[in-house]
């Protein structure tokens, strides 16, 4: 859900295409980190709903961490979002 929300908020950043065929496209470097993002948010949930439901094998610690983990790449993701909104504003209002 909140990957959903990153990407909505980067679908107007396209990158440019290369002929040469090692050229890494922008735009999946981005999908790939959203992705990341969720799947770390989806492990965090999953291991906090397994803690709350007594599951011997999850200690308290590891769902602080997971949390954490969680919270830290989702600050991440959503600050080279704000550079690139800040970074596609500054183009938009350049003189031609």
């Amino acid at each position: 859900l909140l990957a959903r929300q990153v990407q909505e908020g980067t679908q107007g950043i396209s990158a440019s295409q290369s002929d040469d065929s090692s050229a890494v496209n922008f735009s999946e470097i981005m999908q790939g980190s959203i992705d990341g993002v969720n799947n770390q948010q989806m492990k965090a949930s999953a291991a906090a709903k397994a803690f709350e439901l007594n599951d011997p094998s999850v200690p308290l610690s590891s769902v602080m961490i997971e949390m954490q983990k969680a919270r830290v790449s989702f600050e991440a993701l959503k600050q080279v979002r704000n550079q690139l909104v800040d970074a596609y504003k500054q183009v938009m209002n350049m003189p031609l």
